[in-house]
């Protein structure tokens, strides 16, 4: 066994001569790994509120979306397209036209964002879990157009699930507004109700968006032949990752495949932001904890002076006596990372089962009820690799310094 590994251990698990060092060293395990546990659980609440939204998403979002890599529109006939759509593994093809529009009900006007989509769309997303109302879902019958709203643009309208007719309005392809009739500069269509709504629960779909049928939004659009989008779901054994670069190969420069998280780029970015900030914020209290360490050692090396020097008598180098205290301030902030990971794991792990921290007293007042959590390995392995770098770190110059000085100025004298 090591040499100063043996003598640290040592050390660490014997009785000193006076027991605040025993006291200390016992509060610098503990600092650790509070500071630790607190990383983890803060770390694992970002993963579960991100894995929330990202099942909020998912419920609208396809698994794979391709759209033009430069403008909005393509056409739907494009060779390459037809070549990716021949792929075995894609189950459901859907060709969507996303744009904004003049929504119109009596007296009220809402900027919207038009979603006309065909019949796969069905197919594509979960109906029954963001639908709210007791109609069907239906986009046209013979000659009569639905349109699906999110409760959000609904309210803002004035009007529930049960609506007459909303006017829909988009300015004409290369026309200028004549103000002597600003309606003749504009496309008209309108949809009906089929007595049902869909909630999302995010304000970008409930408060924006409507779902028509394709046929209403080329012709408000003029935009036939055309997409912005084309939605995907793939076969359940279907490798995603792997159709999305295959994907990628064969369309080439002119598309993008975005999967999930890249068609909510914006909301999953803020959210990592955040959480980096809290994990820098929380590195520099576990810096701070890992000073109780310093003064631990501090104390443990005045303590063990005179064994110091029996040990420079038997031919041990300073350098050697140095490691001693070096090796006992990183084994106590090993075992203080490795039962914070314990506790912050366990603390985790009783919140996911029985939910003890809550958003509010009553229930249902939130979209969930409470504080969502979830493990990742990736984020213990970083916690654990930072509390042992920090606590390394941090003891390194310390312990050098002052083991020098307490160990040899007492062998001089």
């Amino acid at each position: 066994m090591n040499f100063p590994f043996y003598i640290a251990r040592r050390y660490l698990l014997s009785k000193k001569s006076h027991h605040a060092i025993n006291i200390i060293s016992g509060v610098s395990v503990f600092g650790i790994a509070v500071a630790t546990a607190a990383m983890v659980c803060i770390m694992s609440v970002f993963n579960g509120f991100q894995d929330m939204v990202a099942g909020l998403f998912t419920a609208f979002d396809p698994q794979l979306k391709i759209v033009p890599a430069e403008g909005k529109y393509m056409a739907a006939d494009e060779p390459e397209l037809m070549k990716v759509r021949s792929d075995k593994r894609i189950a459901v093809w859907s060709e969507a036209i996303e744009d904004n529009a003049l929504l119109t009900l009596a007296n009220r006007q809402v900027m919207g964002v038009v979603k006309g989509v065909d019949d796969e769309f069905e197919h594509l997303i979960d109906i029954d879990r963001i639908r709210f109302g007791e109609g069907v879902f239906e986009l046209h019958a013979d000659v009569i157009d639905y349109g699906v709203a999110g409760i959000g643009l609904l309210s803002a309208l004035g009007t529930s699930v049960d609506f007459p007719p909303i006017q829909v309005y988009a300015p004409r392809k290369g026309e200028r507004i004549d103000l002597n009739n600003p309606t003749a500069s504009f496309n008209h269509e309108e949809f009906y109700s089929p007595q049902l709504a869909f909630n999302v629960k995010q304000g970008k779909y409930d408060a924006h968006y409507v779902i028509t049928n394709i046929a209403l939004a080329r012709r408000l659009f003029e935009r036939q032949g055309e997409v912005t989008q084309i939605e995907l779901q793939l076969r359940p054994d279907a490798d995603a990752d792997k159709v999305k670069a295959d994907l990628i190969a064969t369309l080439g420069e002119g598309y993008r495949v975005l999967d999930r998280y890249e068609q909510q780029e914006d909301t999953f970015r803020i959210m990592k932001v955040e959480k980096l900030i809290s994990y820098i914020f929380l590195t520099f209290i576990l810096l701070i904890a890992c000073f109780n360490i310093i003064g631990s050692l501090s104390m443990l090396i005045i303590d063990k002076r005179d064994d110091a020097i029996t040990l420079r008598n038997l031919g041990a180098s300073d350098t050697q006596i140095a490691s001693i205290f070096m090796l006992e301030g990183r084994m106590i902030a090993l075992v203080g990372a490795l039962l914070g990971i314990a506790i912050g794991v366990t603390l985790c792990l009783i919140q996911q089962e029985f939910g003890v921290i809550k958003f509010g007293r009553s229930a249902g007042s939130y979209i969930i009820d409470v504080y969502p959590v979830s493990v990742e390995a990736w984020d213990l392995l970083v916690v654990f690799a930072t509390v042992v770098v920090v606590g390394f770190v941090s003891v390194w110059y310390p312990v050098r310094r002052l083991s020098r000085k307490y160990t040899t100025q007492n062998y001089q004298q």
